[in-house]
């Protein structure tokens, strides 16, 4: 598994984790720093990731809205939800470097890995109605 990869799957717990709290996403990193280790070269990439979805989180939210006609942020399950933010993070927000099909793709191994069953299916038709929006 590639080392972005990893970071994206550390990325993904730190943003459930600030879904049960009032936690800033400086805070909610520090405390899953504390508690869970990880080589700090991964922890770059997942905090760049964190930051900027809260950085940007109204944006986002509202693009996933408008890219998910049948579901209403809020209603998603949470993992769902933040993966869809990684997504669409790295697809509108991160000047380009990392192609929005290798987002897709990643969000939906995410899927497959913490989501349920229905989640990669959903999770692609969301990000693809997102990309078509986007260009």
């Amino acid at each position: 598994m590639g080392e972005r990869r990893k970071s994206r799957e550390l990325a993904l717990k730190v943003l459930y984790q600030m879904e049960h709290g009032d936690a800033t996403a400086q805070e909610a990193l520090d405390s899953f720093a504390d508690n869970f280790a990880a080589p700090k070269r991964l922890w770059v990439y997942a905090q760049e990731l964190v930051n900027g979805i809260a950085e940007h989180a109204a944006a986002i939210d509202q693009a996933l809205a408008e890219a998910s006609r049948s579901w209403r942020v809020e209603r998603m399950s949470r993992v769902d939800r933040n993966i869809l933010r990684l997504a669409c993070y790295e697809m509108l927000f991160s000047g380009g470097s990392v192609p929005p099909k290798v987002a897709i793709n990643e969000a939906v191994e995410l899927a497959k890995r913490y989501g349920a069953e229905d989640s990669p299916g959903f999770i692609n038709a969301v990000l693809d109605s997102l990309l078509a929006a986007a260009n």
